[in-house]
């Protein structure tokens, strides 16, 4: 999801391309679909064979600014403001409908409203935290941690270790307790580790960051403590895993008993922190990063008392900032969104508080959402989309020339047992427990905070919940879910350019449809891969077939980290390896689908466009976006996924379909040898 990065600039070049005229008819002939491809955003300075992305983007990208309150946009970015709209009238109205007590109408409204009282915010002040701040206060030895980081966890805040509840990867129908490295106040390790002019800068804004939100709330020698904290969290990024390294499912799966985690660390005692934080009945946890979880122990043991309450009084603060006074919003905006992100205007006060109520009632928001805005015509649709694709995709496998009829028939299995969902969950979550009140901004989040965190404290030992949903209807996005073999499409993603049920079927096919591909194509990526129909992780390969496999991602991974898109950053292939094998193989299964579609019939010809070449513009639209350098950069260090134009770059050069359809030749910029073009699934 990127803007055309410097890099890519140069790739923009040569004469217009004899195409037909864009300037097509929307209405299809004799039909009732509409093209769906904006045209409008086309540049027909740049030849398609050389720049396919800025061909189908580039006048977008010349007038398109970023607005003020963004880090980044595009068509991802246009639909989240879309469903952000339609939920702020929804927020609106349940905030005057007076709903009986204690149903969710009532609680999304009181917590919408409770947002939107800035006067009654700054009135209370920070008075809500002091109990907070009191009990920081009482850890006066490192024997006092377990039970300050427990108490911290059911806060939503995360000490040096992130303890979690949820499926063993081994035996998904059960749910176990899972420990990860964390604990940092900056976006991954690198922030602190890195040799770099930006980076360096933004190490300072955040040791300033840290002094004004401790001078705020009047602690001791803010900027010296500051100075602490920076150092305690460079030694806990320190031993820390890459993001590359703690994406291999393998690895990271070391099942302890607590007796062997309470050995690993002596300095910290796990069987209090297992018992404050609910999860005494624990026999094993799942450790993702255990050399990590031996280095913490020094740390632990050689860090003052002092300043680990410093360290906590900090992260309290940030964790609420947005929920305090406007010196405290102000001051996480100026770091969290405007420094490493870019973003130049706070976002409007209507825009936090939906965020906020979506994240604390976002299901029962959900709800409301769907009934209002997506209709069922659309569901139908769609599942006549996943079937087609899935049906590529048993094709697609039985065509593999590299793999072995035993591994072909491993894979066809974990196909035949894909779950798909839909629009939305068919059962919306119990917030019966979750007490709202109109007039306690603060006292809202901090109980969201312990109502989520007791569900999922609650969910140790128990089966497996498989018809939960990890995101909410209006959300702008959809998923795979190893441990479930599952592929979900939120409601809120299933609009134009994504998905037009009155649009043209080869561009929902190049659009949704290569989205619906990407994620089947995240069970069959290096690590989904890991896993088996029923979501546990299991090796179903032949020792030569993950060889060949493995031969492919590397061949993948080199036409990935050639490109440079800002200072001296390059597309870590490690890291993003996932999300480009799934668009690399989504694309080549929704162009097989979209065929399939067709019955055997050729594609109608609309405004002098054959379908394949609508097809390759309706998935190159959906990429455009444009970027603010600091979240760039924040995007290629962080991010799974690779920016924008090389997701509508590098796919369409390994597609044997899209050189056919838009007559790509030795020379062109987009050609690549047929001979060095990466098919993997």
């Amino acid at each position: 999801m990127s803007h055309l990065t410097r890099s890519a600039q140069a790739l923009a070049a040569g004469a217009l391309l004899a195409l037909p005229a864009i300037a097509v008819a929307q209405k299809q002939q004799g039909g009732a679909h509409t093209l769906g491809i904006d045209t409008t955003n086309f540049d027909h300075s740049v030849r398609p064979q050389d720049d396919f992305f800025r061909y189908v983007n580039g006048a977008w990208l010349g007038k398109t600014q970023i607005p003020a309150d963004a880090s980044s946009w595009g068509a991802f970015n246009e639909l989240t403001e879309k469903s952000r709209t339609a939920i702020h009238g929804i927020l609106e109205d349940a905030a005057k409908a007076n709903a009986p007590s204690g149903s969710n109408e009532r609680k999304i409204g009181d917590l919408y409203a409770s947002y939107m009282d800035s006067a009654r915010v700054e009135q209370i002040g920070i008075a809500p935290l002091k109990g907070e701040l009191a009990s920081i206060a009482k850890v006066t030895s490192t024997k006092d941690l377990p039970a300050a980081f427990a108490h911290f966890a059911r806060l939503g805040i995360q000490g040096p270790f992130g303890v979690s509840v949820g499926q063993d990867q081994k035996n998904s129908s059960v749910n176990v307790v899972q420990l990860s490295q964390s604990g940092l106040g900056m976006p991954d390790r690198d922030y602190y580790l890195r040799n770099d002019p930006a980076i360096a800068k933004t190490r300072e804004a955040y040791a300033a960051y840290i002094t004004r939100l401790l001078t705020l709330a009047n602690q001791p020698d803010p900027a010296s403590a500051a100075k602490r904290i920076v150092a305690l969290e460079t030694s806990i990024a320190t031993p820390q895993w890459d993001r590359a390294k703690s994406r291999d499912r393998n690895l990271t799966y070391n099942k302890m008993t607590v007796a062997q985690l309470a050995a690993a660390t002596p300095s910290y005692d796990w069987n209090a922190y297992l018992k404050d934080a609910g999860l005494a009945a624990a026999k094993d946890v799942i450790v993702r990063q255990p050399d990590y979880l031996k280095a913490m122990n020094d740390v632990i043991a050689k860090t003052p008392a002092s300043t680990w309450r410093e360290y906590l009084t900090f992260k309290l603060l940030d964790r609420f900032a947005n929920d305090l006074p406007s010196p405290y919003v102000q001051a996480r905006f100026e770091f969290r969104d405007s420094t490493l992100s870019g973003q130049q205007q706070l976002s409007p006060r209507w825009k936090r508080a939906v965020a906020t109520t979506e994240g604390a009632l976002g299901e029962a928001t959900g709800k409301l959402y769907v009934e209002k805005y997506f209709p069922p015509a659309s569901k139908a649709r769609m599942d006549q989309l996943v079937k087609n694709i899935l049906a590529a995709y048993r094709v697609g496998i039985d065509s593999l020339e590299w793999m072995s009829p035993t591994t072909k028939k491993a894979a066809q299995d974990k196909l035949a047992h894909f779950t798909v969902k839909i629009g939305y969950p068919d059962k919306v979550r119990d917030y019966s427990k979750l007490a709202i009140k109109r007039d306690d901004l603060l006292g809202n989040s901090i109980r969201t905070a312990e109502f989520q965190y007791d569900y999922m404290a609650s969910q140790l030992g128990k089966p497996a919940d498989r018809s939960r949903w990890g995101m909410t209807p209006q959300t702008v996005n959809a998923y795979y879910n190893a441990t479930n073999n599952e592929i979900v499409f939120p409601a809120a993603i299933l609009q134009p350019p994504f998905f037009d049920p009155n649009a043209d079927d080869a561009v929902n096919y190049g659009a949704i449809g290569a989205v619906i591909g990407h994620e089947i194509g995240h069970g069959f990526d290096d690590q989904g891969s890991k896993s088996d129909g029923s979501g546990n992780l299991r090796d179903w390969w032949t020792p030569a077939d993950a060889a060949a496999f493995k031969e492919r991602t590397q061949k993948l991974g080199a036409e990935y980290s050639a490109i440079n898109p800002i200072d001296q950053l390059h597309i870590n292939p490690g890291l993003t390896m996932g999300e480009n094998i799934g668009d690399n193989s989504g694309l080549m299964q929704a162009y097989r689908a979209y065929h399939i579609s067709l019955g055997g019939k050729p594609a109608p010809v609309i405004g002098g466009l054959t379908g394949d070449q609508r097809f390759f513009m309706g998935y190159a639209q959906i990429w455009r976006t444009k970027f603010r350098d600091a979240a760039l950069r924040n995007q290629l260090l962080t991010n799974p996924h690779s920016p924008g134009m090389a997701r509508a770059f590098v796919p369409l050069t390994n597609n044997d379909a899209f050189m056919k359809a838009f007559d790509v030749k030795p020379g062109d910029k987009m050609w690549r040898d047929p001979k060095d073009r990466v098919k993997i699934w």
